[in-house]
């Protein structure tokens, strides 16, 4: 019966995930469609994604701490709802500010990764957390992936409003489950929100994030960009110093220059610029004229199923990654993710001009995803103690949210050159595999075996207790 439950949160858990990730790719093939209904012109309706980009990393940080202090269980049915609210707000939005507020309310679900991954640590079996961590991580990729095929269909049949009407069907039951199944926290730290230190964070990051977001419209050296990403900095350096002289600090930045965090927080970074490069140059590649000799002039269902290939594989490994984890350690897993990310890039560099060469691309790619995916927030786990789970792997995703928009941004610049169009797609490209040679690095770095080697450790040192 104990067995039924644990599994029952497992699988709430994930769901919960998998929406979030659907709700935030889903979006992006139904843009023009969005901006034609809501009256906004193409640079306004890119604020969809970027305010909901933006209020992922700002807040993923604050409610995964709140979580460690009040109770995991007890922010995640807040952090449940309010995306069920956002996602409300979408379906019915009659302008873009409407729809804009949505986006932002949802972008509070990014926390339910984070929360989700200190309820299994506190809930499971050593032996099932690293599988159920990995589970619950890869659903991030297999739903954006997900999000990107099934968008066509959906706009095509029902219209764009049922991207946000069927996850929220699923929302529902997701939350009442969670409410009744998920356990009351028994692990909490002790403490209190230091709300300026919220704000400097929050400012500073969005004004990086924003900037970042926006240099491809504005230009690299336009002094909007520039002031931003100076600004942006300097309040940065403002919330670190502030939180080092903190004795209740929002985000413990003693633990962030743990080997074993920054080197992985590092390593997230990398592989987020590879992820979500592919979500921004994939579609674009394939919905380009025929004429332009590089295209393939496909739909957006077409676009959606090139992702197909990214998508199947991460739902191979998430099904098989308990059985994974008991025989490869996290730090091997994420070698490998970001060597398969690596190749698939390289593969794309070189040739990108036929659908076969596309398919097997993605293929690698979703596969390397599937690994690194899992691979990261168990090894944040081990890095830290049992009381900054949730802020730890929080900082994590914030991690991966930055390097996506640096890939997006990385994507666009590279086609808004106005140069050869095969050259743009290959720069950008090759660029993508520069940041995972950089990641193959970074994960060198990482000390120890990963999640397993931690678990021998723990249970050399329970036996030598009990002798």
């Amino acid at each position: 019966m104990q067995d039924r439950r644990r599994d029952l949160i497992v699988a709430v858990l994930a769901l919960a995930g998998a929406v979030f990730a659907v709700l935030q790719a889903a979006v992006v093939p139904a843009l023009p469609d969005i901006d034609r209904a809501l009256h906004a012109g193409p640079s306004s309706g890119t604020w969809i994604l970027t305010v909901n980009l933006l209020a992922t990393a700002v807040l993923t940080p604050v409610l995964g701490r709140m979580g460690d202090i009040h109770g995991k269980d007890r922010m995640l049915r807040v952090v449940v709802t309010t995306l069920g609210l956002g996602t409300l707000a979408c379906a019915l939005a009659p302008s873009l500010p409407v729809m804009l507020v949505g986006r932002a309310v949802q972008g509070a679900g990014g926390a339910v990764f984070p929360l989700a991954f200190g309820v299994l640590r506190d809930e499971l079996d050593g032996k099932r957390v690293a599988g159920a961590i990995g589970l619950v991580s890869s659903l991030l990729g297999i739903g954006a992936g997900l999000g990107l095929v099934i968008a066509g269909p959906v706009i095509t049949t029902l219209g764009w409003r049922w991207l946000f009407w069927l996850p929220l069907a699923v929302l529902v039951p997701v939350a009442a489950a969670i409410a009744r199944c998920v356990p009351a926290s028994p692990v909490r730290t002790p403490g209190h929100l230091d709300v300026p230190s919220g704000v400097l964070m929050v400012a500073g990051l969005s004004a990086l994030l924003v900037a970042v977001s926006e240099a491809s419209v504005w230009g690299l050296g336009s002094v909007r960009t520039l002031g931003l990403l100076g600004g942006g900095a300097l309040l940065v350096a403002m919330w670190v110093r502030r939180e080092l002289a903190s004795s209740d600090p929002l985000v413990d930045m003693r633990m962030m220059a743990l080997r074993g965090v920054w080197t992985t927080n590092l390593a997230a970074f990398l592989l987020g610029v590879g992820m979500y490069a592919s979500i921004a140059l994939v579609p674009a590649l394939v919905e380009l004229p025929r004429a332009t000799g590089v295209g393939f002039g496909g739909s957006v269902t077409a676009a959606g199923l090139f992702m197909l290939p990214t998508a199947a594989p991460q739902l191979l490994v998430g099904a098989l990654i308990g059985r994974i984890a008991r025989r490869i350690d996290s730090r091997a897993q994420l070698f490998a993710g970001v060597a398969l990310m690596l190749a698939a890039y390289l593969a794309l560099t070189l040739a990108h001009r036929h659908a076969w060469q596309l398919v097997a691309a993605t293929s690698a790619l979703g596969l390397g995803l599937g690994f690194g995916l899992g691979a990261l927030a168990n090894l944040i786990v081990v890095a830290v103690g049992p009381q900054q789970t949730g802020v730890a792997t929080a900082m994590n995703t914030v991690m991966r949210t930055l390097g996506g928009a640096f890939g997006a941004a990385i994507a666009a610049e590279c086609l808004a050159r106005g140069g050869s169009l095969d050259g743009d797609f290959s720069l950008a490209f090759a660029l993508c595999a520069g940041a995972l040679t950089l990641g193959l690095g970074a994960v060198l770095a990482i000390p120890g075996q990963g999640l397993r080697f931690d678990l021998r450790v723990r249970r050399g040192r329970a036996a030598l207790s009990q002798s």
